[in-house]
């Protein structure tokens, strides 16, 4: 199951709850709760309050009740929307989408754009796990020119205190916007490459999870992910016989 999107090698092991909470599943306290309910299993073993996950670990879920479909969603996550986990004043996903899915993966406060939202926990390890490799697209706008050495220092790697980041795609689309493909997703990543090399991100929105692209959606509409589109993505995150 999750795989939170800025841990690194050096963050395991970590403790199951930190684990799930980082991965959009639940809060720390909740994810005790599940765990108390033997919910949660590690390499299909009941987890136990306490226990630890290690690089390479698969995380799931029990569903002891009745059997669910599982539901999948495209989401465009407005700007000042939370990921999960709100703190006094602000809004969450859950909050805002009356659906009974959870958030794979995160967006910050400030970015906008494609979550795909699901009941399905098996999706969120597949989908995060730093042992795939899943290219997701951003449209991203700056506060200066782009340097016109910015397109190539982007795609060859940047170091962003001390981690050099994968090469990528990058295509300059005016003086101040750019495209972007990642295969990772550090925190902040996009606006660290940026930072890093003396510019200030002003706009930031995900366009595309592998095959699953934005298009119309408008700030706050989700609309279902199934046929052929459903097919193609389960298939590239390796769950094509969950497909039909």
């Amino acid at each position: 199951m999750p795989k939170p999107s800025a841990a690194t090698a050096d963050a395991y092991p970590m403790r199951i709850n930190k684990y799930l909470a980082q991965g959009g599943v639940a809060t720390r306290r909740g994810v005790d709760e599940l765990i108390a309910k033997k919910k949660v299993l590690i390499n299909g073993r009941t987890a136990v309050l306490g226990d630890k996950v290690y690089k390479g670990d698969t995380v799931e879920l029990r569903n002891d009740g009745p059997q669910k479909k599982n539901v999948y969603f495209a989401y465009n996550k407005p700007v000042g929307v939370i990921t999960h986990s709100p703190q006094m004043g602000e809004k969450s996903i859950k909050q805002s989408v009356p659906l009974d899915v959870f958030p794979v993966g995160r967006l910050d406060k400030d970015s906008s754009g494609l979550i795909v939202l699901t009941n399905d926990g098996r999706v969120t390890d597949r989908l995060l796990n730093p042992e795939y490799d899943h290219d997701k697209e951003y449209r991203v706008q700056t506060k200066d020119p782009l340097r016109k050495s910015f397109r190539k220092t982007m795609e060859a790697g940047v170091d962003i205190e001390g981690y050099l980041t994968k090469r990528c795609t990058v295509r300059t689309t005016g003086e101040r916007s750019f495209l972007i493909t990642l295969s990772e997703g550090k925190k902040h990543q996009i606006r660290r490459m940026v930072a890093a090399l003396h510019n200030t991100v002003v706009a930031l929105e995900r366009t595309r999870i592998l095959n699953i692209k934005l298009g119309g959606l408008k700030p706050g509409q989700w609309r279902p992910i199934e046929g052929d589109e459903l097919a193609a993505f389960l298939s590239a995150i390796g769950m094509a016989k969950h497909a039909k």
